[in-house]
């Protein structure tokens, strides 16, 4: 592939992950000449059924499955909880969203307002109706399957572009004793087909959504760089950039690159958008000190790469004395945000209900799984036995497992954050991204409340619960925000509302490194939604 770069375009975006694609498939739409700038390999679509192969066999690493790992990845966690970067991120064209579960849903009034609604952390400079028409823009552009049965969620003008997917089999077995415990269950909205929608297949059922869907049902973000070429744009795989050069004006000129043959090309532009995440953006940035700018691009307030925000995991689950079907649906269908907005509620059923709670807790929301337990699959190839052995051991140990999750957003705090590790460097000797993160005690809290709803509701199912994830033993839902947070004051913020730096004139954020508090939903189609908006203002000054 020819990697020298173009004469001076109009657009050059840095990364070719959901929001990279949106905003250079939107801006060469509009008639401006774009070039994209990925880190990663382009894959090719082909090469899916064996990376599905890898992701089941127990012989391949999780980061093995889409090619993560050594000097180009490396990575350093220096803070109190260590991070597991490289399973939370996929370099390459389509970014992340390659291996992803494929959950979108609309962040709620509530999580553009923390300060005002609950005194801690702070507002975003926007609202949700700000970002509602590109909300629904959004789920168009990913084709986005669901449902208007969730009486929690904010408000919307319009259908969900296709039908919402059945409820699983494990769901109607949990949907008995929610309901003697007022529990509210309802759809998941996913970006994945329920039917051909895009050129794309409905979904066949593989079952290993996350991490690979080879069918092509589930959106990946590759669909718009396609159709970003289609209208015009260059794409550049493999293509690392090493730093933002600045002029005189202090506006971004060029984005020097690397190579796979170790050449060094400067991409020049009009305009830059960086959509290469939350972590490689404040790197990136931080990475491009000058003169200029001795503490970073873009970082006049100190802020760039502070408030490294995620979502906690929490769950638990057992055994069932019955079948539950588990592992034939790769995905979530059913979820709950009743809790949400007011996780103290107490709740009242047919035949009791939940106690309340008073304590300051933050947003949650919570899953009914189903993927619970290993798969016949996996306990095949891990096995020692064989013939009848193995066909008894199989039939014992599949197919009774049960299991609910939730996701908890953290208290965006500035000690967490993401800095240059010198002592430590990556293939092309730049200093690899150090993450220092922990946890407050107000998500603690939170988390011990979801355990309480999922053990009342596992419990009044009959389970034998065998396993919780609480705050002590809790993880990452690998989704990085916060890193380059909006805001109107310069002093406290790194970008304005319309996604541009305060600082460089010429320079946009299109990530959810931009997000103020990360609330506790899934965040990809907010990300799009900031994206398409990032497009719009660019193309207003251009």
């Amino acid at each position: 592939m020819d990697r020298r770069p173009s004469e001076r375009v109009d657009v050059c975006v840095v990364g070719a992950g959901p929001a990279g694609a949106l905003a250079a498939h939107r801006l060469a739409e509009s008639g401006h000449e774009v070039v994209v700038l990925e880190a990663g390999p382009r894959f090719e679509f082909g090469s899916r059924l064996d990376r599905m192969e890898r992701a089941i066999r127990p012989a391949h690493s999780d980061t093995s499955v889409w090619d993560m790992g050594g000097e180009r990845d490396a990575y350093a966690s220096s803070g109190e909880k260590f991070y597991p970067l490289n399973s939370a991120r996929v370099k390459g064209i389509g970014g992340s969203t390659l291996h992803w579960q494929g959950m979108v849903m609309r962040h709620h009034e509530a999580d553009f307002e923390r300060r005002t609604r609950d005194g801690v952390a702070a507002d975003w400079p926007v609202g949700y109706d700000d970002l509602k028409p590109y909300y629904a823009t959004a789920e168009t552009e990913l084709g986005v399957s669901g449902a208007s049965d969730n009486p929690f969620a904010p408000p919307r003008d319009e259908p969900h572009p296709l039908p919402a997917f059945e409820p699983s089999y494990s769901d109607s077995l949990f949907a008995e004793a929610c309901e003697r415990l007022g529990v509210v269950m309802h759809s998941v909205p996913n970006a994945r087909n329920s039917e051909g929608y895009d050129d794309r297949s409905a979904c066949v059922g593989y079952g290993t959504c996350k991490p690979v869907c080879p069918s092509g049902a589930k959106y990946s973000a590759d669909v718009h760089v396609r159709k970003a070429e289609d209208a015009g744009a260059r794409v550049i795989d493999r293509a690392p950039v090493q730093e933002l050069e600045t002029d005189d004006a202090g506006r971004v000129e060029a984005a020097r690159y690397a190579t796979p043959d170790d050449e060094s090309h400067r991409q020049t532009a009009r305009e830059f958008v960086l959509a290469c995440g939350g972590v490689e953006i404040p790197r990136l940035l931080l990475m491009s000190r000058s003169a200029d700018h001795p503490d970073g691009l873009a970082n006049s307030s100190g802020f760039v790469g502070r408030y490294f925000t995620e979502h906690l995991f929490c769950g638990a689950g057992g055994l069932l004395d019955e079948r539950t079907r588990q592992n034939h649906v790769g995905f979530i269908t059913s979820e709950c945000h009743q809790f949400y907005d007011d996780p103290g509620r107490a709740t009242e059923g047919t035949d009791g209900g939940i106690p309340g709670s008073d304590t300051d807790l933050g947003p949650m929301k919570l899953e009914f799984l189903n993927y619970a337990g290993p798969s016949p699959v996996e306990l095949a190839l891990s096995a020692d036995e064989f013939g009848d052995d193995l066909l008894d051991s199989l039939r014992g140990a599949y197919g009774n497992n049960i299991a609910m999750g939730g996701l908890v957003g953290q208290l965006p705090r500035k000690e967490n954050r993401i800095t240059l590790d010198t002592s430590t460097t990556d293939d092309h000797g730049n200093p690899v991204p150090d993450i220092t993160w922990s946890l407050d005690a107000r998500t603690e809290r939170t988390i011990r409340r979801a355990n309480e709803i999922q053990h009342a509701v596992l419990e009044e199912l009959g389970v034998d619960i065998g396993w919780t994830v609480g705050p002590e033993n809790t993880g990452p839902a690998y989704h990085h925000m916060g890193t380059t947070r909006m805001g109107s004051d310069p002093d406290e913020s790194v970008v304005n509302p319309q996604l541009r730096t305060h600082d460089v004139p010429n320079l946009s954020v299109a990530s959810s490194s931009v997000f103020v508090t990360p609330g506790a939903l899934n965040p990809t189609l907010t990300i799009a939604a900031l994206s398409l908006k990032c497009a719009d203002h660019v193309d207003e000054r251009l």
